[in-house]
């Protein structure tokens, strides 16, 4: 009795064990503790997390400690560490060394517009360059049938198209809904214009000022930040993007999907 107490041994080797923090690097398999959501890791960004479940749907978590588990272990998920001789690309790729441009595959990505063609060339450029694949703008979604039946999709000739404003009820679900074909994959996000995939607080404002409808959406933007010339704004948004974790979640996973669908005849 007459030796030193132990304050911290037993109750130390009785308290649990923090959870492991893992790198989330994209394809990792991660379960969502409490609602058993399963998928792999398409993107992190502030606060929260993509993954793909098993059947292609994207879902967007929330970054909890310990709210994960990972090949049975609980898990922090935390933004994967990379040497500083690994070269990362925009889009969170690990970049291949001297690699050459693929020549390009019969199978495309078609976006709305020039502006959506520049913001994922900024971000998956150096993954379309080595898988091969070109994106190209349609000028529009008007016609979506007559391009789809004009490109002639097949298995070795896959199109993939993103779309802008891609919710229930709007004129581009009813768009998408007119093409049926399993060699074609249309995926969107759920803003009016791809500015506004880009998060505000990289542009440097507190939110995308809200725009009546049935006013241009970009001339309006602009008018309420008192920006007088839209296409310099537009250099601004996309020199503020520095990466994918700039941009909201449902633009990263949109585009990743695409990029699976249309390099799956590897």
């Amino acid at each position: 009795m007459s030796g030193p107490i132990d304050l911290d041994g037993a109750d130390a080797r009785r308290r649990p064990r923090p959870p492991a923090r893992v790198p989330a690097t994209p394809g990792l398999v991660v379960t969502q503790r409490g609602s058993g959501l399963r998928g792999a890791v398409v993107s992190l960004g502030h606060g929260t997390v993509v993954i793909r479940d098993h059947e292609g749907r994207d879902r967007t978590l929330k970054l909890i400690d310990g709210g994960f588990d990972v090949d049975g272990r609980q898990a922090t998920l935390v933004l994967p560490v990379t040497s500083a001789a690994t070269k990362v690309t925009n889009s969170g790729s690990v970049a291949v060394p001297n690699a050459r441009a693929r020549v390009a595959r019969a199978s495309r990505i078609l976006v709305e517009g020039v502006h959506d063609a520049e913001l994922v060339e900024h971000v998956w450029g150096d993954d379309l360059r080595v898988e091969g694949i070109v994106v190209q703008p349609m000028h529009g979604a008007d016609d979506l049938v007559e391009i789809v039946r004009s490109f002639g999709p097949s298995p070795r000739r896959r199109l993939g198209i993103l779309l802008d404003h891609l919710v229930a009820g709007s004129k581009e679900s009813r768009l998408a809904a007119g093409v049926d074909h399993p060699d074609v994959l249309i995926t969107g996000h759920p803003y009016v214009d791809v500015w506004a995939a880009v998060k505000p607080s990289a542009v440097g404002i507190a939110a995308w000022p809200d725009v009546p409808k049935g006013q241009p959406w970009k001339e309006g933007v602009c008018a309420a930040l008192g920006v007088a010339d839209p296409p310099q704004f537009w250099k601004r948004v996309l020199r503020s993007v520095t990466s994918y974790a700039d941009l909201e979640p449902a633009m990263v996973g949109s585009v990743e999907q695409l990029i699976d669908f249309v390099t799956l005849d590897s």
